[in-house]
């Protein structure tokens, strides 16, 4: 009877497993990927690059300042250096002067001290202290004191400057990482497929922009570049990013520009959405990662990503932040 039990309670475990099995839809062992899924991730790492880019070209313009900077303070802090250096001997020479003949070792350790401080506590040491100048020890002592502060201020900088530039390696890191994981995405759909999605939201190009004045310049420029590639930290001629394109065609009317989006919005006015005109630049998401120039008629140029590349879209394709007007 035991044995007959355990056949049974077998029988009917297999039954089971068979009947959640039949549950179970047949199909081949990786399923197509969904080209709805994918465009949406695909915009989304592209969306990750872009961020990234534009904090590229921010931090690429903070180090450039922060070598200037560092450049002035090292030059700073080599005259302070010296001037110290001058009065330091003309202490040492009143010292020994007052000295001279006798063998004291306080004078000796003072003549040969290299450091501010020491120099200082050896010459307060000297019984004969009262009979120094006070306007030349007061003057040695502003001056130690002026050449530590621009020490400090110079080591701080370029303490800044090393952390800048670990933050542009960091997002050069990132822009590789998402732009491959798009582009392996990309690779596993069929041609007509991954066709469809890079040239999705393209809309026809304006024959005729009505822009006027030195804005006219600059969309005629950017317009000239619809269809060229779309690179990160690019600005011409055959390829570039946002804040490069934007950047090059407000060049073209003698108007300087930062490489950054978040850096050309503070670069102008704002105005209103109501009074846009040709030429405006436009501002997208937040933090500010994306910029295009405004063309009329609720269209803008841009350089989109490196899928699309340069092309017409509409104004709110994407999160409108504000607009700047340059010049």
């Amino acid at each position: 009877m035991h044995l007959g039990r355990k056949r049974l309670g077998s029988a009917a475990a297999g039954l089971a497993l068979v009947a959640v099995a039949g549950l179970i839809p047949s199909g081949p062992a990786s399923a197509k990927p969904d080209i709805s899924s994918v465009q949406a991730r695909v915009d989304s790492l592209y969306r990750q690059a872009e961020q990234a880019s534009e904090r590229y070209n921010q931090a690429r313009l903070e180090l450039a300042d922060l070598q200037r900077d560092l450049g002035v303070l090292r030059a700073d802090q080599a005259r302070q250096d010296k001037a110290l250096e001058q009065v330091r001997e003309r202490v040492r020479d009143s010292v020994v002067s007052q000295y001279e003949g006798q063998n004291l070792s306080a004078v000796g350790e003072m003549v040969i001290a290299d450091d501010p401080s020491a120099f200082l506590q050896k010459l307060a040491t000297l019984s004969s202290y009262d009979e120094l100048q006070q306007q030349m020890y007061d003057t040695y002592a502003n001056q130690a004191k002026a050449l530590a502060i621009r020490t400090e201020a110079t080591e701080k900088r370029a303490a800044q400057v090393a952390a800048t530039r670990s933050e542009l390696a960091s997002a050069k890191k990132t822009i590789d990482s998402k732009l491959s994981q798009a582009q392996a995405l990309l690779a596993d759909l069929k041609e007509e497929e991954r066709a469809a999605i890079l040239s999705r939201g393209e809309i026809r190009i304006p024959s005729d922009v009505p822009a006027s004045g030195r804005a006219a310049a600059a969309v005629a420029y950017a317009m000239a570049q619809v269809h060229d590639a779309y690179v990160y930290g690019a600005a011409g001629p055959n390829a570039f990013d946002c804040s490069g394109l934007t950047m090059m065609a407000w060049a073209q009317a003698g108007v300087a520009l930062p490489h950054s989006s978040s850096a050309q919005f503070g670069s102008g006015p704002h105005v209103a959405e109501s009074d846009l005109r040709p030429g405006d630049l436009v501002f997208y998401y937040s933090p500010i990662s994306h910029v295009g120039m405004y063309i009329g008629n609720g269209m803008i140029v841009h350089a989109a990503n490196p899928g699309t590349g340069v092309t017409v879209s509409s104004l709110h394709s994407m999160p409108y932040v504000g607009a700047v007007r340059p010049g």
